[in-house]
């Protein structure tokens, strides 16, 4: 009877792909044995014959260029001691070839290439609020990749994102570790010290400064406050995004004091985030809500060409507006609202019920569509379980909708829409909807979207608004439309900006990043 590897004649979708073997090696058996559990692994090895590729003739090279990759875990937010970095160079070094070391090292690949181009967390598992589904790569197919390349580490640099937002990000969180004090450098007592004071507490301020890397001229006297002390300062707050005066302050000796902060954490996260948008090409043409910035943006080209205002959810459990990212492939002017039937029944049926004229601006529908005279129901006879009816508004310039919706058909019935309701545009925090976008500046946006594809927007939008009737005008071709929740983000000089975590969804997923962390053990094997 032959022996199979199953991966070995199969090719994930049980198309046989060689021939069946009568036996194997003891080795190629160890190897087998070693990578089974990883179907990614096994769909590799199978297919290429149980060949190692880290160990042999070739192997070195490929084994450099993959413990050089997770050297740089930290550098991208991820924990080092998932990938065992100290037990891969031990190996490396060691002059013997087996199929441990080949199997340890294809793990190490396969955990390192998931998590550095398509994050380490499960969005869906730790934050029900995020939709998001990340098209991580086939292990099978980024091992192939891997073997066939006649630059290993150039293979491995490729497989972040390449977005300059996410080298933003790194680049923000190298500054801040920079920044943050490790714990048992002393700290600086409270007060206002500026240049020509003599105090032990500059002693203490010089010796705070030296442990994050700003270190001024060495003094005889440590506790004297000098000129080049003044200039360290002044250098740890430009870095800091403090007023560079060089004097160390309230908020200066407050910052030098907290260690590692929340800054820190919102950029982990984004990075973490930034790796959920694999297969999303940013460069191209789409739409951009940040949700805790309360902004929408449109970039063409990789640069930002449209932004304004938007009211996002409340931030409550039934009105958090999710993540997730769609195609949006018309816009509707003058658009009813078929009001959700969530709202329907815990809103506007209890007011019904206490008075059949209550929002007389809404038409009550049947099934079919049909306008029912309110004076035929009894409307205390119904549960919010059995009300069968809808409802449904006109168009008009009190419309809940205003006078446009721009439509990404999506299963959580999210899109975004013009408002009535103008004056919540002129609010800082601006959470207040049920869960759906609206825009401050709709007719722009509108305009915006139709460039390229007619020859006068305006004059477009303007036809079908003046018309009075509900007009579809769709969009050749459709735009991304990307829901995404980044509390620390780089603006278009590239400085990182801070947006309050109004879900709390950061916290969760910071949180989850840590037991990660924890669980991949802070230290080597």
């Amino acid at each position: 009877m032959a022996v199979w590897f199953p991966a070995l004649v199969q090719a994930g979708n049980g198309v046989p792909t060689a021939a069946p073997r009568l036996s194997f090696t003891a080795d190629e058996m160890r190897l087998a044995e070693q990578v089974a559990a990883d179907p990614g692994l096994a769909d590799f090895y199978g297919t290429n014959g149980l060949k190692p590729i880290f160990t042999g003739a070739q192997g070195a090279p490929r084994r450099a260029a993959l413990i050089a990759a997770v050297g740089q875990a930290a550098a991208h937010g991820l924990p080092p001691g998932r990938y065992r970095p100290a037990v891969l160079r031990r190996l490396h070094r060691e002059g013997v070839d087996t199929m441990a070391k080949e199997a340890r090292f294809a793990r190490a690949f396969a955990d390192w290439s998931r998590d550095v181009s398509g994050g380490i967390l499960e969005p869906q598992r730790v934050e029900p609020g995020i939709k998001r589904k990340v098209q991580r790569p086939r292990t099978g197919d980024l091992l192939r990749a891997f073997a066939a390349a006649a630059d290993p580490a150039a293979m491995l640099d490729g497989l972040p994102p390449q977005d300059r937002r996410y080298a933003a990000l790194r680049a923000a969180l190298a500054r801040q570790s920079r920044l943050d004090a490790p714990p048992d450098a002393p700290p600086v007592p409270q007060g206002v010290w500026r240049e020509g004071i003599d105090d032990p507490a500059v002693a203490a301020l010089r010796r705070r400064l030296e442990a994050i890397g700003f270190a001024a001229p060495p003094l005889d006297h440590a506790q004297s406050f000098d000129a080049p002390l003044a200039r360290a300062v002044a250098a740890y707050q430009q870095a800091a995004g403090l007023p560079a005066d060089g004097i160390a302050g309230a908020r200066t000796v407050a910052r030098l004091n907290r260690g590692a902060g929340p800054e820190a954490a919102a950029i982990l996260v984004a990075l973490e985030r930034m790796r959920w948008m694999r297969g999303h090409d940013l460069n191209a043409r789409h739409v951009w809500v940040n949700l805790p910035e309360f902004n929408v943006r449109i970039h063409e080209n990789g640069q930002e060409v449209f932004q304004t205002r938007v009211v996002i959810g409340k931030a409550a459990a039934d009105f958090e507006t999710p993540e997730f990212s769609e195609a949006m492939q018309y816009m509707v002017v003058n658009p009813r609202w078929n009001v959700p039937r969530s709202i329907t029944v815990r809103e506007y049926l209890p007011r019904l019920q206490a008075n059949r004229h209550a929002v007389g601006h809404l038409d009550v529908v049947d099934g079919a569509g049909n306008v029912i005279p309110r004076d035929r129901i009894d409307f205390r006879q119904y549960s919010a379980k059995t009300f069968p009816y809808r409802m449904r508004q006109k168009p008009s310039d009190d419309n809940a909708l205003g006078q446009v919706k721009f439509m990404f058909p999506n299963p959580w019935n999210i899109y975004l829409h013009d408002t009535p309701t103008k004056h919540l545009f002129n609010q800082s925090s601006r959470a207040y909807s049920h869960g759906c976008i609206r825009v401050g500046r709709p007719f722009d946006l509108a305009h915006e979207l139709l460039k390229g594809q007619v020859e006068s927007p305006q004059a477009v939008f303007a036809k079908a608004l003046e018309s009075g009737r509900e007009t579809y005008l769709n969009l050749r071709p459709p735009v991304p439309v990307h829901l995404v929740y980044f509390t620390a983000f780089p603006d278009e000089t590239g400085q990182i900006r801070r947006f309050p975590d109004i879900y709390g969804r950061d916290a969760r997923i910071h949180a989850a990043l840590v037991r990660t962390a924890l669980e991949s053990g802070a230290a080597d094997e």
